[in-house]
């Protein structure tokens, strides 16, 4: 048994896999109700630990996926290409790297001593960060060969990987360091159109669809350049990020005007802005693939770091691009790496498809649910699971918004049927209701559709299958006015395929199919702004009330909000 760890950067986590396969994975957010927590796991790895029933004494390794040294000697080597005009962000930098990071491994060790302190250090090992990447997207995916693509801000030095998967094998082919990002670059315009950086992202992505790319040509003319052999070079002049806190320099604002503030409305400016930047991205991200199958000669394609979560750019991958499949880490951002970072600790291969859905982490039982909403005060009707599925699909025919608590929770920052609010597609005022009431969120930010697996095809342009909610592709344009609630303004939906892999989400689908004609829901994360994904059965009722949802399915139990 190997436990991996990802901490200190963002979305920390760790994930337990065995000689069978993967364990348990989950982020330490979910249980520190800390929105993006970057500290030490402990949280998650005491979870793991619990439901593996081991010590962590027993472990024959805990990989970190990381390797400090190498960050700190890039934090080093790039304040002396800026000297001396990032001093104060270097030496602030340098302060927390002196404190904290410097060294990790002394905590890592006394936080593992902190949960057993019988853990034996000689236990501890480091993997670097991109590798952690391409492991968690080619060891857990169903090829035996394949081309694998890691891109996101940046870990030690590289910040794109390319790499050839091969039985229990990757092998580096070649790599693009910092400062040359795809996911900083695109994080700059996250910044530069008011967003948060590291989560913002996904906001940008959803506002792209709203404005026309008109900045294409000079973003790609003068912000970033194309190289052969699908690489390419930021022009730092347009950016700070190696000088001081912030992502755009003055070069920029006056090239595309200053960053939006935050709480200002929404122009033209923004839309174009984001528009034109997922376009770039796109045909960078193409180019790449295009480079790794000359590359390779592969068929297959796997895709991990931050910049894969950015489903539109995956889905023109798949339409475009040169391979056949494409298979996309669902935890794709750091929070993955701690599975890869486990993974790479194991001897031997790992059963092909070891990932058979993302729901990896805790679950609770008919008592534990039972309990909670007893100390919440709340009482729930306890059906049968046909029962329960039927019921809920007439409460969503008549127009509620159902709270969706079942099974274990998902890994990654999507919520995929375990952790879930769900509402009628159908209904074309669903969308706008829920942002507005439910999530408190900006109202451009589409909803994604869960579809029966085998109904996939008929109501969107996908072939194959989608369980991770990774790709975005059109909706069949016949379809799109019977579902406007998931069918975002360029007619385009980041799909769910549901199956066998999500048992329960999947009986809801065929009740509301058989009363409905309709086997698609929305659906969302269970969590309101701000707070991370739902974990416990306390939390879930929690969000209930402050998300002011109509119903909740939690375990076996429906409770109606008049309770």
């Amino acid at each position: 048994m190997i436990l991996g760890l990802s901490a200190f950067y963002h979305d920390s986590a760790a994930a337990l896999v065995s000689s069978d396969g993967i364990v348990f994975a989950a982020a330490e957010e979910r249980f520190s109700r800390r929105k993006h927590d970057n500290g030490f796991p402990g949280l998650a790895v005491r979870a793991a630990l619990e439901h593996a029933g081991v010590a962590l004494h027993e472990l024959d390794a805990v990989v970190f996926a990381d390797s400090p040294p190498r960050k700190l000697l890039r934090v080093v080597d790039t304040w002396l290409a800026e000297a001396p005009f990032g001093y104060p962000f270097f030496a602030a930098s340098f302060r927390t790297w002196m404190g904290r990071r410097m060294f990790e491994g002394r905590t890592i060790l006394r936080e593992l001593r902190a949960i057993d302190p019988a853990f034996d250090r000689r236990r501890l090992r480091y993997a670097r960060h991109h590798e952690s990447h391409a492991a968690s997207a080619f060891l857990p995916s169903p090829f035996e060969r394949a081309a694998v693509l890691t891109v996101d801000g940046v870990g030690e030095w590289a910040t794109t990987g390319l790499w050839l998967g091969e039985g229990d094998a990757l092998t580096p082919l070649g790599e693009l360091r910092h400062p040359h990002s795809l996911g900083l670059l695109y994080s700059a315009f996250t910044a530069a159109c008011g967003f948060r950086v590291n989560s913002g992202e996904y906001e940008l992505m959803g506002l792209a669809p709203y404005g026309e790319p008109e900045l294409v040509d000079e973003i790609l003319g003068e912000v970033v350049h194309p190289l052969e052999g699908g690489a390419f070079a930021l022009d730092l002049r347009y950016f700070d990020f190696g000088r001081r806190e912030r992502m755009t320099s003055d070069r920029f604002h006056e090239r595309f005007g200053p960053p939006r503030d935050p709480g200002a409305p929404i122009t033209d400016r923004e839309r174009a802005l984001a528009a034109s930047i997922q376009v770039v991205l796109e045909r960078l991200m193409l180019g790449l693939v295009e480079e790794l199958h000359r590359r390779t000669g592969a068929s297959d394609l796997c895709l991990a770091g931050g910049v894969a979560l950015n489903g539109v750019a995956n889905g023109r991958i798949a339409r475009e691009g040169p391979f056949g499949r494409v298979w996309v880490q669902p935890a794709a951002g750091d929070d993955g790496g701690a599975l890869g970072a486990a993974l790479l600790g194991r001897r031997g291969a790992l059963p092909r498809a070891a990932m058979r859905g993302a729901l990896l982490g805790p679950s609770y039982d008919r008592d534990a649910v039972a309990r909670a909403l007893d100390e919440a005060g709340l009482v729930g009707e306890e059906l049968d699971p046909d029962t329960l599925a039927a019921r809920c699909a007439a409460l969503l025919d008549d127009g509620a918004v159902l709270g969706w608590f079942q099974d274990r929770m998902e890994f990654g920052p999507r919520a995929l049927g375990a952790r879930s609010i769900l509402a009628d597609p159908r209904d074309p005022g669903a969308k706008d209701r829920i942002n507005a009431r439910v999530k408190d969120r900006a109202a451009f930010r589409p909803f994604a559709p869960a579809v029966l697996a085998e109904r996939a095809g008929d109501w969107f342009e996908l072939d194959g299958d989608s369980p991770y909610m990774s790709l975005v592709v059109p909706v069949r344009a016949e379809r799109r006015a019977a579902i406007p609630a998931v069918t975002h303004v360029d007619g385009s939906a980041r799909v769910q395929t549901v199956d066998e892999r999500t048992p329960d989400l999947r009986r809801l689908l065929r009740a509301f199919e058989a009363r409905t004609s309709c086997p698609v829901l929305l659906l969302t994360s269970f969590n309101v702004r701000g707070e991370p994904i739902v974990q416990s059965p306390a939390d879930a009722i929690g969000c209930f009330g402050r998300a002011r949802l109509d119903a909740l399915a939690i375990g076996p139990f429906l409770v109606r909000r008049e309770a």
